[in-house]
């Protein structure tokens, strides 16, 4: 069988910063990492494949730096990868991802599931995957935190969804996406990391992928980031020490001061 992996480099940080003109992150000057929860997803892909036969061939769209997380995922265990990069795929919303993605895993021919994590940590949609399903006509499955089942024609998953487990058995070819519950990822070893650094990466662009202009990046996005704004920073709390009388005596003068203000 043959599994299509969609994988991210995302910004190793906590604070994302945004451009203010075009709505999008800035990703220059802050390092990246391999999005924590796609780890999951090609665990998972990497799982049947092993039990069933095939490939796993993992892509993700992004500058040439992105190569680096096709690498990782080649250390873990994929077959092959391919980068989508092309100025035209710059400033994509996710409907656009979602089409570009899809024209990739129509390009690479028969395809028997393709697997994402969850969501991404910088911009925390879930909608990619789905954006997917819909490009390619595909069935779906979100939330994944199972795979029971697989065979040549269906799946059976197990979702979990905030009012408890959902047993779903679906049709192949089809669009999963997986949550961290759902395995445990392995780790690559000093071999695999070899073989990754050596591996073979072709990048795809908007020629390959024979998708209009119209329809990718900034220009093929029917969203757009309007506004953007900082969260106000909460009060941090203090810590103090000292014996337990001194303590005691020094919040109950806290408290009655409070009461006096009041």
């Amino acid at each position: 069988m043959n599994f299509v992996v969609a994988v991210k480099q995302v910004p190793d940080t906590a604070e994302v910063r945004i451009d203010p003109e075009r709505g999008t992150l800035i990703r220059k000057g802050v390092p990246s990492i391999l999005n924590p929860f796609d780890v999951y997803a090609l665990e998972e892909a990497l799982r049947w494949r092993d039990e069933l036969g095939g490939t796993v061939t993992v892509i993700t769209m992004g500058p040439r730096q992105a190569e680096d997380v096709l690498r990782e995922a080649i250390s873990l265990g994929a077959d092959e990868a391919i980068l989508l990069n092309d100025r035209a795929f710059a400033g994509a919303d996710t409907w656009a991802t979602g089409h570009t993605l899809a024209a990739a895993v129509e390009r690479l021919g028969e395809v028997d599931a393709v697997f994402f994590g969850k969501q991404a940590i910088d911009g925390d949609t879930a909608q990619t995957g789905p954006s997917v399903a819909a490009s390619l006509d595909w069935v779906q499955v979100t939330f994944v935190g199972k795979v029971r089942e697989m065979t040549k024609d269906t799946v059976t998953v197990e979702r979990y969804v905030e009012t408890g487990t959902q047993v779903v058995r679906a049709s192949l070819p089809a669009v999963l996406t997986i949550l961290k519950d759902a395995n445990t990822p392995r780790v690559s070893s000093l071999r695999s990391k070899m073989r990754a650094r050596k591996a073979d990466i072709p990048v795809w662009g908007i020629e390959e992928l024979g998708l209009p202009k119209e329809v990718t990046g900034l220009k093929g996005s029917p969203t757009r980031v309007v506004a953007t704004r900082t969260p106000e920073v909460r009060k941090t709390g203090k810590v103090h020490t000292g014996s337990p009388e001194e303590l005691a005596s020094m919040l109950a003068d806290r408290l009655l001061g409070q009461r006096e203000e009041g």
